[in-house]
């Protein structure tokens, strides 16, 4: 692996992290802004508590080493919380400026998924 895919890898997956542990967290706690978000959007507010509680597991599953197939499902499930969010946003009206932490967050688990290592791969082969 290049240098600077490891540099790229390493960058995307820590703000990635820190963007879902924080968000997870306050998800869990449900913050007041958060819970108004929630109704405006027009989903349960036990919505909260899934989303936080799988956020975090993610980041664990994204850290930690070895575990490729759970970090292959963390970075979908990244993938389709994040996109999801900025559906909901769409579909109700929000503002663009409302938009930009979702979209981010999507990015870097594109960004991170594309440039992990060898290592954090899961291998399919059938070969034994």
């Amino acid at each position: 692996m290049k240098k600077s895919h490891k540099i790229i890898y390493w960058i995307a997956t820590v703000w990635l992290s820190l963007g879902m542990l924080s968000t997870g967290i306050i998800q869990i706690i449900k913050l007041e802004e958060e819970t108004e978000m929630m109704g405006r959007l027009g989903y349960p507010l036990y919505f909260l508590t899934i989303i936080g509680v799988w956020k975090i597991l993610g980041v664990a599953a994204i850290l930690l080493p070895k575990l490729p197939l759970f970090k292959e499902w963390a970075y979908a499930g990244f993938f389709f919380v994040m996109s999801g969010a900025i559906i909901s946003h769409l579909a109700i009206g929000d503002p663009a400026s409302g938009l930009f932490g979702p979209i981010l967050l999507v990015i870097l688990t594109i960004v991170s998924w594309y440039f992990r290592p060898v290592s954090r791969k899961p291998n399919f082969s059938n070969n034994q």
